[in-house]
């Protein structure tokens, strides 16, 4: 295993999340939290020797991270929420900010672009 020079931070769904899940138009799903928060996106952020750098990383990022969420359910922006703030972010998510990361496979890592929101 190796040591990577990165931090983490993992985004985990909130109730308000939800409500706007089951409330889409045509939703005919039934999730709950605990199925939501069971598989979540993780983020690599700079390494950090206080946690509220990597907040403070989040909260510069938070408008990608939120449409990223949102569009891995839906990319019809006319069924995202209209507020997509900063205070919504945090209202809408869980963020844990981890400071050590392992990389337990012996290959390289290759980088892909994530999409363009």
């Amino acid at each position: 295993m190796y040591f990577v020079d990165r931090s983490v931070a993992v985004i985990k769904p909130k109730e308000p999340f939800l409500n706007w899940l089951n409330n889409v138009p045509g939703n005919d799903t039934d999730l709950t939290l605990d199925s939501l928060r069971a598989d979540c996106t993780v983020i690599l952020l700079p390494e950090f020797t206080d946690p509220e750098e990597g907040v403070s990383r989040i909260d510069d990022m938070a408008d990608q991270l939120f449409k990223i969420e949102l569009a891995s359910w839906y990319e019809d922006e006319a069924l995202w929420p209209t507020d997509r703030s900063l205070k919504a972010f945090w209202e809408w998510f869980d963020v844990e900010i981890h400071s050590t990361v392992l990389d337990s496979v012996d290959e390289d890592i290759h980088n892909y672009p994530a999409a363009e929101l």
